[in-house]
């Protein structure tokens, strides 16, 4: 990867946003460690920095137009245009649908599927201009094969890899290239909280018969990023160990 190419990462400050960003930079990128977690933002940064990487700390609230906005302006005046966006940061606030709140509903929505077109909206122009760019949203097995309980995440993530098949027709004749990548059960923060009954049902579904790390995910998006991946686009990659094929 060039070194003139500069990543954006949502959702940076932990989990699988924290090993795509140093995993970008260690591919050369300068990175953008954007979340709503200034202490983590700072700490990620400063990984990538004792690397010798370029990296920018950068708080957003993806729930928020105008902050995704700010971000993006204080991005390009930090680093200028950004070639690779990874849509990584997700909500999930888990309920039978039944029982479900609205606003429940609308969060997850505002941040999984609304933020990450607004984030996409903010790079477009600029690489449309240079004719050259990396999309790469991070969706979820679920958004594939459902989950009970879930009905807005599921929702969320498989409207984002309707979003990566429509963006990628739109913009591939600008050489914008527009793909998914759809983790399985990864060892995060997010899943940590899960029943240990509910973990070892899942564990039992997956062929590799391990969880998944974020190092994992990260490899996935920085094939996607890179020059080689060139002719791939509207791709949804799964990396699940085989618990959905």
């Amino acid at each position: 990867m060039s070194n003139s190419r500069t990543a954006f990462v949502t959702g940076a400050g932990r989990g699988i946003g924290r090993a795509v960003a140093l995993s970008l930079a260690q591919a050369g990128a300068r990175v953008v460690v954007a979340s709503n977690e200034p202490e983590n933002n700072e700490k990620v940064a400063a990984e990538i920095r004792a690397a010798g990487g370029e990296a920018f700390p950068l708080f957003v609230d993806m729930a928020s137009p105008d902050s995704i906005r700010e971000a993006f302006r204080k991005a390009s005046e930090e680093f200028g245009r950004t070639d690779i966006l990874v849509n990584n940061a997700g909500i999930t606030r888990d309920a039978l649908a039944v029982r479900m709140k609205k606003e429940d509903w609308d969060l997850v929505m505002k941040i999984n599927l609304e933020g990450a077109f607004l984030a996409i909206q903010q790079v477009l122009p600029d690489m449309m201009r240079q004719r050259w760019g990396r999309i790469i949203n991070i969706a979820s097995v679920v958004g594939l094969m459902g989950n009970a309980g879930q009905a807005n995440y599921v929702a969320s993530k498989a409207g984002l890899i309707g979003l990566t098949k429509a963006l990628a027709q739109e913009v591939a004749s600008r050489n914008i290239t527009v793909n998914a990548v759809a983790p399985g059960y990864i060892e995060t923060d997010m899943t940590a909280r899960l029943p240990e009954e509910v973990k070892q049902r899942m564990l039992n579904m997956i062929a590799l018969k391990r969880f998944g790390r974020p190092e994992d995910v990260a490899a996935a998006v920085r094939f996607l990023a890179s020059e080689e991946a060139g002719y791939i686009t509207g791709h949804v990659l799964n990396v699940n160990g085989g618990m959905y094929m």
